[in-house]
């Protein structure tokens, strides 16, 4: 009987170690998993396209991991550099009216050209502010982004409801897929957290909540802008 107790707490010790260690080796495993087959998907992609004479393994006799981030980096700061200058916009843009007159590959030309613009270019402004609304009924409420405000045509034939926003509804735990709904600006409730800490809040599926102290740069929690009662002062339907 003596014996049980110190066995119990022996094993909880144990459990409660192995935990702790695994808290804290897992992030830096995964990174390094990460990193690693980032630059073997790399390799295997660049590779393909150099001469086999050129490659490592027949060059200089042995694998070197990395060899085709290397020509990666090089051949895009050359392509960056080369479509600068005259003669290089010339030929995008002679490409591009090729790829133009192909249906299908003109879609998928477009539509990574715009994420590539929108992602790695900047081009496009990101989410003006985090946001809930009321999805998919009321009484349900749902982390949302603001895009920007309604225009154009959209904007035309929906005038009558008001001022209207363009939001994105992620899902959870994936947000790169969701919703684009249009709302009136009053069925909504506008957030103070940043857009990084509303993100981290949707990915983790509410087990991440932002620090109340971290607002949105130029909002302090002393502005009415940044006070908790502002954002529920008036919400977008009446409670009971």
């Amino acid at each position: 009987m003596s014996s049980e107790p110190g066995k119990r707490g022996l094993i909880a010790s144990l459990r409660g170690n192995f935990l702790a260690g695994l808290a804290v080796i897992a992030p830096g495993v995964l990174t390094l998993w990460l990193v690693w087959n980032v630059i073997t998907w790399i390799d295997g992609l660049v590779l393909n396209f150099v001469p086999r004479r050129f490659h490592p393994q027949v060059f200089i006799g042995w694998d070197v991991p990395g060899v085709g981030v290397v020509v990666f980096l090089i051949f895009t700061l050359v392509m960056g550099y080369f479509t600068k200058g005259l003669i290089g916009r010339t030929l995008v843009n002679w490409g591009e009216r090729i790829v133009e007159t192909m249906p299908v590959i003109r879609s998928i030309y477009n539509a990574a050209k715009q994420i590539a613009e929108t992602v790695i270019a900047r081009k496009t402004p990101s989410f003006e502010r985090a946001c809930l609304v009321q999805y998919p009924r009321k009484g349900i409420w749902a982390m949302a982004f603001i895009s920007t405000q309604t225009r154009g045509e959209i904007g035309e034939h929906l005038a009558e409801q008001g001022e209207l926003v363009s939001i994105f509804l992620p899902t959870t735990p994936n947000p790169t897929s969701g919703f684009l709904l249009f709302v009136p600006r009053a069925d909504i409730i506008e957030l103070d957290m940043q857009i990084e800490d509303a993100a981290k809040l949707v990915i983790s599926a509410g087990l991440i909540y932002p620090d109340p102290r971290k607002l949105r740069p130029g909002v302090s929690q002393t502005s009415p802008e940044g006070s908790a009662s502002r954002a529920y002062s008036d919400p977008p339907y009446e409670r009971r």
